[in-house]
Order: structure tokens, then sequence, then C-alpha cells
């Protein structure tokens, strides 16, 4: 039995109030702000609400997948001329189309399609056999295949796929990165993202095949399958097939297209195999919930930092579990901890990985410590630093529900590192659980910095692109936020003269 089609106006709710942000966002950049005529002008053509999905269902028997219409790319990010593949299983069958958008502001719309795919027959595929580590690798077979236009701007682009036999929808994603100089390099999540997939029913790096939420090692999970339904915090269908992305990152994109400010867009993957690539950014930007790093992404970051780029982590419990990548089935596992031992304390899986040096909070400034989770409004600690200029904060000073639903404490005794906001975490309106969430700052060896936000939520202050879903756990942030953007916005422009 399929669960109920979600309707097109919910999918919408939040793009009324898009094109109210356009004006609140220019407003918070200053007359000298150089932005890029590259984002200007991609963001100058015409946008559409019909990226979003409007008719999907999930199976209960699996609780997270949409068997009906599903999918996924060969390449979590490909740059121009490469060729990306597409796989994709309809049962039953059912010819299908793929209309291929790249997501930004676009007027407040959200996405722009870029190319219209199909109809293809449609076929269903078989679903790949559990391997050691309980691996799920789809071998499909697919169903097209696309040479990256040259003039495809980077981004983060979804494909929706449309059963024609009964109109439900999904997605699969990909990123389109470029070799350019740029600002701002920005990191999507996702590795953390796949870490979280459980498709087809409980095969997440989560499960063991014996506790649903396991932190323990020898557990692989692989980017050939699909993205099924998001499985925490909230429900989230209308962004099935698209990772974490809508519900964590996106709000920070969709803000800073609309400023213009000149970013590109990179994976996790791409962190890990491309270090020197890094150096091209003058900012580097950790993005939402970035738990997943290999050794590999934390020294190329780290080797960043060191020439002279710029760092903010908008982001919680980033840097947190430590994998291994496995390229010949583009698969990882949990194998570490970026933490000393005892730091997270309640998740008693995670004992049995490795906690050694490097910790995560000597290239962030601070980390994931236990209780972990929990929510907090994010208070002000040094309203005189620079990162406050213009918001008119003094101590004390409250964003309501900004911090969580995990976050970073612990600050490393880094030289010249000072705490801007702090406070305690909450299990409940008013239940303290034993937490303490640090945001902090730190130099870098050229005159550079890293910043650290604390928060996996940071970005629910700055937008609301159409199809946004509020998360609400712990606590509950409060939407855009003036005193939000315009720190994010002196982070950047900080960034972009250093």
């Amino acid at each position: 039995m399929i669960q109920p089609e979600i309707s097109r106006r919910e999918a919408l709710k939040q793009a009324t109030c898009a094109g109210a942000l356009t004006l609140a966002a220019y407003a918070t950049v200053s007359a000298d702000t150089v932005v890029s005529n590259r984002i200007r002008e991609e963001n100058a053509r015409p946008g559409t609400h019909d990226w979003l999905l409007t008719r999907t269902r999930i199976n209960p028997a699996t609780k997270y997948r949409c068997p009906l219409i599903e999918g996924y790319c060969s390449h979590a990010s490909a740059q121009a001329g490469e060729t990306v593949r597409f796989f994709v299983s309809t049962n039953p069958p059912s010819s299908f189309t793929l209309d291929l958008c790249r997501l930004g502001y676009y007027g407040g719309n959200g996405g722009r399609l870029v190319r219209r795919l199909g109809p293809f027959p449609g076929r269903t595929q078989s679903d790949p056999e559990i391997g050691p580590k309980r691996l799920r690798d789809c071998r499909w077979e697919p169903c097209a295949e696309l040479a990256i236009p040259m003039d495809w701007v980077s981004g983060v682009y979804v494909g929706k796929l449309t059963a024609e036999r009964d109109g439900v929808q999904s997605y699969l994603i990909f990123i389109v990165r470029d070799n350019r100089r740029a600002d701002f390099l920005f990191q999507c999540s996702d590795t953390t993202w796949q870490a979280y997939n459980r498709w087809p029913s409980q095969f997440s790096l989560y499960d063991n095949g014996k506790h649903n939420w396991y932190w323990g090692g020898g557990v692989q999970v692989s980017f050939n399958r699909p993205y099924g339904k998001y499985c925490q915090i909230l429900d989230a269908p209308l962004s099935t097939g698209s990772g974490e992305f809508f519900l964590w990152e996106f709000p920070l994109a969709f803000w800073m297209e609309s400023v213009g400010f000149d970013v590109t867009y990179i994976s996790n993957l791409d962190t890990h195999r491309d270090g020197p690539g890094l150096q091209r950014g003058k900012g580097f930007l950790s993005v939402g919930h970035d738990e997943y790093w290999s050794i590999e992404m934390f020294h190329n970051v780290q080797a960043a930092v060191r020439a002279g780029v710029n760092a903010a982590f908008f982001s919680g419990n980033a840097v947190c579990g430590r994998i291994l990548l496995d390229e010949r089935v583009r698969a990882f596992e949990r194998v570490g901890v970026f933490g000393p031992p005892g730091g997270t304390i309640e998740f008693e899986n995670m004992k049995t990985l490795a906690h050694e040096r490097p910790y995560a909070n000597e290239l962030i400034g601070a980390h994931s410590t236990g209780p972990v989770t929990g929510g907090a409004d994010w208070i002000c600690t040094r309203p005189d630093h620079w990162i406050f200029a213009g918001t008119g904060m003094k101590t004390g000073d409250r964003i309501a529900g900004l911090v969580g639903w995990e976050w970073h404490g612990d600050p490393a005794p880094i030289p010249g590192l000072e705490i801007v906001a702090s406070g305690v975490t909450q299990s409940a309106p008013d239940k303290l659980n034993g937490g303490r969430y640090t945001a902090t700052i730190y130099p870098g060896p050229k005159g550079n910095f890293v910043f650290n936000a604390a928060t996996c939520w940071w970005a629910d202050g700055l937008s609301e692109p159409p199809g946004y879903v509020r998360p609400h756990v712990y606590t509950r942030p409060h939407g855009p936020d003036a005193r939000v953007q315009r720190i994010t916005r002196n982070v950047l422009e900080r960034m972009h003269v250093t």
C-alpha cells in the first residue's frame, strides 16, 4: 500500500514570501561589494517553480523509498565536458521524463529548467543483493547520458523524474563544478547525505542489521543507489531523491545567489580528491549537517587554511565521523571519530571506533561533544567583534532557536581563538541537557580566519526557499533574521578582501 500524495499547495507554501527576500537580501550588502557577473547573469535567467515535486508516494513497507520511480547518477559531481549517466527504475514499468534543473535564486523561484530528457520507456531494475558490510550497490542499466554543456554554471542540479503512468515524481541530484578561481567554494555535505540514506529500507551507515541507530564500524554505503526519503528530524517526502540539500543547505545557496556572491559548488568527494583545488577560492564553506569526512578531506582543508584560504563552518556536527572511501564501488564506511575518547558521551557504539588526532576542533575551532544533540538560542558574547558590525547586538542578546539539532563545543586552545557566541543546550523547552555550544573564530597564518557558527541550522536564519520545511526538535529556529544575514555578510565580505 502506498501513502497518499503530497499536495502542490504544501510544496509552494513558502514561495509567496520568496520575492520579499530579494529586497531584504540586497539591503544587507554594501554598495562596494564585488559580485560575480556569472552568478548575477545566471540568476537573471527565467526561473520556474516546476522543479518542485508535486506528487510523491512512499512505500510504507520500506518507509523510505518510492519504487514507482527512483534514480541516481554516475557522478556526485561533474564538470563541463564530462558525461553523467542516469539510472532509473519504475515499478510497475512506466514511461517517464527527466527534467534537469539548476537550483539557485532566479527571482525567488529557486530553480531553472536547463534540459528536458525523454520520454523514456522505463523498466523495473533489480534491487542489489546485500553485499559484505551490508553494502547495497546498484548495477542498473542507464536510461540516458549527458555530456555537461560548457555553458552550465557550477551549481546543484536536480533531475525531476516523472512517471507518466500515474504522475508520481522523485529526484536525482548531482553537482556541476568548475575549475575557476572564485570567492567562495560551497561544499555540499553529500557524504553525510549518503550516510543517512536508508534506501531501500534500513541500509544506512546507521544500521548493522541489529540496530536501526548504530554508531560503530563495519557498515558500508554506496553512492550507486537512489536517495530515499529523509529519515531524521522531520518528514520531508517532497525532497525524496535529493539527499539532505534542501533541508539544511539550500537556504544558504538561495541567499548567496540572491545577493550575487561569487560562489562555486563542490562535493565532499571533491574536497577528498583535490586538495590543491581548494586554494582557488578565497573562502571555503562547510554548510548544514557536514558530519562525515575522510582524513584526506581534513588534511586538504587544513592545508588550504595554512595557505591563506579562509574557512567558515556554517554547520553543526561537522567533521565528526571519520570515513574510509572505496572508489571501486563509490562507497565508504565509518572507521573513526575526529574527537577525543569520551567526547561523544551518549553514543555507546562510538567507543568501538578510533578516537585519535587530528581532532575536529583543531580545524574548526570547536567540535561535536557530549551530549552532541540539543537546541538553544544563539547568544552574543563578543558584541565588539567585527562579525557583529551593523547588527546592533549586545552581550546576552539572543537569536531564538538558531542552535540545533547538533552543535559544536569544546573549543580548542588555538592562539587567538575567540568565543563569539555561547550558551547551554536543552533537550526540550526549559530542560537543560548538560551541553554548551561555542561559536568561535580564530586567525589563520596569513591574515585569514576560520569562523564556526556551531549549529546545523545557521542557514535557516538566511532565507526560506520554495518548498523549504522548517525543522523543530529540541528547539525551533525562527527563519530569516536580519542579524544572521548581517553576520554572514560580514564574514563573507571579510573573506573577499583577505
